[in-house]
């Protein structure tokens, strides 16, 4: 049998103790996953304190006099069945708002050195800080730990494996050269080889320069991100690292995403029995205080309310909806243009429009469950949950052909349409033209009702687990450690 491999994952949040997007849904749920591939995850992320009130017991690891301005500890403890090692810096993490932000959405003003002590503290501990758990490889997530792979290179000695995630690429994590003094990094360390990025200390350029290999959260955008357009600055350095490049499909946790169990649905169905998701649709109307017409299409957007995201895009094709007898629910929050616009969109059109600012994870469940299609009309995605939750839900995706949307969706054209298996809807190029065709068609599809339910009935049936994704991360680690 193969031998249990060690794996330290370094992350700033970590569903369910915080989160703010896609990448704590990942680096909550792929621990858990490896473990029937003989691989041992321990997380490390720091001590916010909306952590606090999940930790029933904690164990002290390790103490720090002085740790990048002030005292720490690194603590453990278990959340569901997983180990979490918990960077407990005060000085650094104990404050209000997000893992980012202040509560007026600015950045920290040290967000340099506060990530710069996270990768420090993963650093540590992949060369043997904790006796009794020294991984054999660290897995570095996004900027945030993406000074893990420096930190081990400039310290020299042993060090561990390294793999470097990229979870989005537009944020890149970039400070000013004199933060080096302040982070413990050689002067020697600021060249192009090593963290320095357009005259600046870059984070997430150093974790691709320096770590053993490199992923991105799926094979199209692996390939996206090493063209000029996608690849935001970095487009030579993956292009110089393509051999060690590799995009692996994200999953989703298949016990949280369950709508034979959600309590958060007005009824529960399952693949094999979707009729109560007419009653989810029902209620969702209700709640949201829109037309409660069965007859309608219902389509919902569960997002980050930015340009990214396609949202602008949606105000424009709004007579789209409206002609074709759609009724549209929105959750989220971000752009303050683009929440009044859906405001007023809301304001003029009540009986089809319905908007919910802000983070709601039972709203996002019962729009999954009861929405008839999700549209996902993102300008770039690295490989996105929310079509994977719609096609675990039956709610058929509506997506721009990018990223991970077009990995992970069949388009209903005449050849999957004759063969019975598209999943969804894909369109391109990401303008309001395509994105008000795209609607057409799926309007026309859902007066299809047999066709539709078949398209439905195939998104049910998407394995969409992190079985197969889990099994992909496996066998990178055992390469990387079989090298020596």
């Amino acid at each position: 049998m193969a031998s249990t491999i060690r794996v330290l994952s370094v992350a700033s949040e970590l569903f369910p103790l915080v989160k703010t997007g896609g990448l704590a849904d990942v680096a909550g749920a792929l621990p858990a996953a490896l473990r029937g591939h003989d691989v041992e995850v321990a997380s490390l992320l720091p001590l916010y304190p909306a952590i606090e009130p999940h930790l029933k017991r904690t164990t002290l690891e390790h103490r720090f006099d002085e740790f990048f301005g002030g005292p720490a500890r690194i603590l453990s403890a278990r959340i569901t069945d997983t180990e979490i090692f918990l960077l407990d810096a005060p000085h650094l993490f104990a404050r209000p708002g997000n893992p980012y932000t202040d509560a007026t959405g600015k950045d920290w003003p040290d967000n340099g050195v506060r990530f710069a002590a996270l990768s420090r503290a993963g650093a540590s501990i992949g060369q043997g800080l904790l006796k009794r758990f020294t991984p054999d490889i660290v897995h570095c997530h996004d900027w945030q730990a993406g000074l893990v792979p420096a930190y081990l290179r400039y310290d020299g000695g042993p060090r561990p494996k390294t793999v470097m995630t990229v979870h989005n690429l537009a944020f890149q994590g970039q400070f000013a050269p004199s933060l080096l003094t302040k982070i413990g990094l050689p002067a020697t360390s600021y060249v192009y080889d090593g963290v320095e990025y357009y005259g600046t200390v870059g984070f997430l350029k150093a974790g691709l320069q320096m770590a053993d290999r490199i992923t991105t959260v799926s094979p199209t955008y692996a390939a996206e991100i090493r063209e000029p357009n996608g690849g935001m600055g970095l487009d030579g350095v993956l292009n110089a690292r393509s051999r060690d490049l590799s995009g692996i499909i994200n999953g989703i946790d298949t016990d949280v995403w369950n709508p034979a169990t959600d309590a958060a649905l007005a009824a529960t169905f399952s693949a094999a029995d979707p009729a109560s998701r007419a009653l989810n649709k029902a209620a969702l109307q209700k709640r949201l205080g829109i037309d409660q017409r069965p007859d309608a299409l219902v389509i919902g957007i569960v997002s980050r309310l930015s340009w990214q995201k396609g949202l602008d895009l949606v105000l424009e094709a709004m007579p789209a909806f409206i002609q074709n007898g759609c009724q549209l629910v929105v959750l989220g929050a971000g752009d303050v243009e683009l929440e009044n616009g859906f405001r007023n969109a809301a304001r003029i059109h009540p009986d089809a429009v319905a908007c919910h600012f802000g983070y709601d994870e039972a709203l996002a469940h019962q729009i999954q469950a009861g929405s008839d299609a999700i549209l996902v009309p993102s300008r770039f995605e690295p490989c996105g949950l929310t079509q994977l939750c719609a096609l675990r839900y039956g709610a058929v995706p509506v997506v721009a052909r990018v990223g991970g949307l077009a990995d992970t969706v069949i388009d209903a054209n005449e050849m999957a349409l004759m063969n019975g298996v598209a999943t969804g809807v894909q369109f391109r190029p990401v303008i309001v033209d395509a994105l008000a065709d795209a609607i057409g068609k799926t309007a026309a599809l859902f007066r299809q009702k047999r066709v539709w339910n078949r398209i439905q009935a195939n998104g049910l049936a998407t394995d969409v687990s992190w079985s197969g994704p889990a099994q992909r991360y496996a066998a990178l680690y055992r390469s990387l450690v079989a090298t020596g």
